[in-house]
């Protein structure tokens, strides 16, 4: 048979190269894209002296191209093909596949081919954003990464839905690790505004005399060293600005922040224009904003204007019935973005997490799972893969069985609660910040609860 050589000019097409041998054990692959490795889990060096079907769980002997022409010799061309990696993830290929011949015996095959990602495992190669179609805006969350079955949560998934609509001020109101960003970035993301940038700062984080010109820009020449240079406000525009502890800011600034949410423009510092603002703001506290306003922490006409629409995010302490859901989901990630594949917990590790208070919430679930990850030795979570401080709270719970002739179930509730504030005040010294942040309540609600008690 004469070979030409236009019979194969469609193989400028494909990427990949690969060479097994006459049982299907590969003895060369040479990829363009690694991401192909990376999705089966494996590096580089550990893909060669496989067999061919150990990389996917639906490839067998029977469907794969290459064992097909090992077994009959002939050519098989542009086959497409839907192939499931050990995580879950389908990928897509289309493979053009070559018995290599010798004294007219079948000693290997070649095969071309070029692989494509589906919108399901985008995400496991892209680390930049969860959802590739929002990351030109900067953000990297959507109201389906809010995980909860919680009814609270489910109300403000439902509150977010709605005022996702309107253009007015936001403020949230939540602990440290509740997800307020999550919601800022779900809000955004659900509006008109999805098109235009998600700006966030933390204004705690930028020392005071530097976060005017962040927000305000500034202009070249209105202090040594000044360049024209747009601030936080200007680079919003069309979009939403995120202000995250916005309690950070200094008096002055507030007063500032008020005029530029209230007129819809700003000045650059040193500049001698007025610049209209189109955006949105929303705005986040970890502190109680009537506790700010009543401090004197927080201008009280600034709290209004920022908080038209409030939304305060509960503990995970108070949802506990979403720690198993948000383990799987958290367990999903990073299988995507470890090169581990664990299954799941063992039900004392689950147990463990529903007793723990989990003062840092759910930022704090998520890095205990990065932890027991690091860990790990098989392919469940066990107890000696979390963190120390988790195993160590639950052994030291104060244990008291009641005797339910002798009390109401409302008794003995508070019985209990009382030993258990009376333990966590005893072991933290008498410090009620403290004491509160073990026990996952705010420091007023304990402070109440040891009056209600009389625990002074």
């Amino acid at each position: 048979m004469k070979i030409k050589i236009e019979d194969f000019k469609h193989l400028t097409d494909f990427d990949n190269i690969l060479v097994c041998d006459e049982h299907g054990v590969i003895i060369f692959y040479d990829l363009v894209d690694l991401n192909v490795l990376r999705q089966i889990g494996l590096r580089p060096e550990d893909f060669m002296g496989k067999h061919i079907t150990t990389f996917y769980k639906n490839l067998t002997k029977e469907n794969s191209t290459i064992m097909k022409v090992l077994a009959e010799g002939a050519a098989v061309t542009n086959v497409k093909q839907e192939l499931i990696t050990e995580f879950g993830n389908t990928v897509m290929t289309v493979n053009s596949t070559y018995p290599i011949i010798e004294n007219e015996r079948i000693v290997g095959a070649i095969e071309f081919s070029k692989h494509f990602y589906t919108k399901e495992n985008i995400n496991s190669l892209d680390k930049l954003a969860h959802h590739k179609v929002y990351r030109k805006n900067n953000t990297y969350y959507t109201i389906e990464d809010i995980i909860s079955i919680n009814p609270k949560m489910e109300m403000i998934k439902n509150k977010i839905k709605q005022i996702a609509r309107t253009n007015s001020t936001i403020l949230i109101y939540g602990k440290t690790g509740t997800g307020k960003e999550m919601i800022a970035q779900s809000i955004h993301n659900l509006s008109d505004r999805f098109g235009g940038p998600f700006i966030s700062v933390n204004c705690g984080a930028i020392p005071p005399n530097l976060l005017e010109s962040t927000l305000f820009g500034t202009v070249k020449g209105s202090f040594t060293g000044s360049t024209d240079m747009p601030g936080l406000f200007e680079q919003a525009e069309g979009g939403t600005l995120f202000l995250d502890e916005v309690n950070s800011l200094d008096i002055y600034l507030q007063v500032k922040l008020l005029k530029a949410i209230e007129e819809k423009m700003i000045r650059r510092i040193g500049g001698n224009r007025n610049i209209p603002l189109n955006i949105r703001v929303i705005s986040a506290t970890n502190e109680d904003p009537d506790l700010l306003v009543s401090e004197k922490r927080l201008r009280e006409d600034l709290f209004y204007r920022l908080g038209v629409v409030q939304i305060d995010l509960p503990l995970l302490n108070e949802r506990k019935e979403d720690i198993e859901s948000l383990l799987t989901y958290y367990i999903n990630f990073y299988n995507n973005h470890m090169n581990i594949i664990i299954e799941g917990v063992e039900d004392d590790v689950l147990e463990c997490f529903k007793r723990y208070h989990w003062p840092g919430n759910i930022r704090e679930l998520k890095n205990a799972v990065e932890t027991a990850f690091n860990h790990a030795t098989t392919h469940r979570i066990t107890m000696d893969d979390i963190p120390k401080r988790m195993k160590e709270f639950n052994q030291s719970l104060p244990v008291k069985r009641v005797e339910p002739s002798t009390h109401s179930l409302k008794e003995a509730v508070e019985q209990y609660e009382k030993e258990l504030i009376s333990w966590e005040l005893n072991g933290m010294n008498g410090k009620i910040t403290e004491a509160a942040k073990r026990l996952g309540i705010s420091k007023q609600l304990l402070k109440y609860k040891m009056d209600k008690y009389h625990l002074n």
